[in-house]
């Protein structure tokens, strides 16, 4: 798989490649959650951050999938939901990892998110996954991240785990053994 990375300024150019990948993963879903109007709201609050980070991947000239995110600011946090006391410090914020579904199941997510994570020098990731998933979850769990507890969701947003990957303790324990 081919990768390719994009910043804050190429924000406007790869805007409806994020959409239209979203529009196929979520063809068939009627909650309006997961309309192509709301999540456009999501890819512009994101990427609207100077320090947002994506990274997609491509197959043949044909999109796969791709992970974005950016930092939170001192203090910052999900919304509808409680820092752990210990997580201080970098924190990234992984927002999306989407698969197109002709390549879901081929272990191409893994490398989206590696990639991406490899371009931050922090000391925590966190993601929410929708609590009615629990394969993503479980796949998240295999990658390195604990769950610590589920958001109160605004709207109609659905209740999701708040998921953290401690990378410093990961770092120390690669190093150490």
């Amino acid at each position: 798989m081919d990768l390719k990375r994009y910043t804050h300024a190429d924000a406007p150019d790869v805007r409806s490649l994020l959409l239209d990948i979203h529009d196929e993963v979520y063809a068939n879903a009627p909650d309006p959650f997961h309309s192509r109007e709301r999540f456009s709201y999501f890819v512009d609050l994101w990427s609207g951050r100077e320090d947002w980070l994506c990274i997609s991947g491509w197959e043949d000239d044909s999109p796969v999938g791709y992970a974005y995110g950016s930092r939170f600011k001192p203090g910052g946090w999900w919304k509808g939901a409680s820092r752990p006391k210990g997580v201080r410090g970098r924190i990234f914020a992984l927002s999306e990892l989407m698969v197109v579904p002709r390549w879901q199941g081929t272990g191409r997510a893994q490398p989206l998110h590696d990639a991406l994570l490899h371009e931050v020098e922090v000391d925590f990731v966190t993601l929410l996954v929708d609590s009615t998933h629990p394969k993503v979850q479980a796949l998240y769990e295999k990658w390195g991240y604990e769950e610590y507890g589920e958001t109160e969701p605004p709207d109609d947003s659905p209740r999701c785990a708040v998921m953290i990957k401690d990378v410093l303790r990961l770092e120390q324990s690669c190093r150490f053994q």
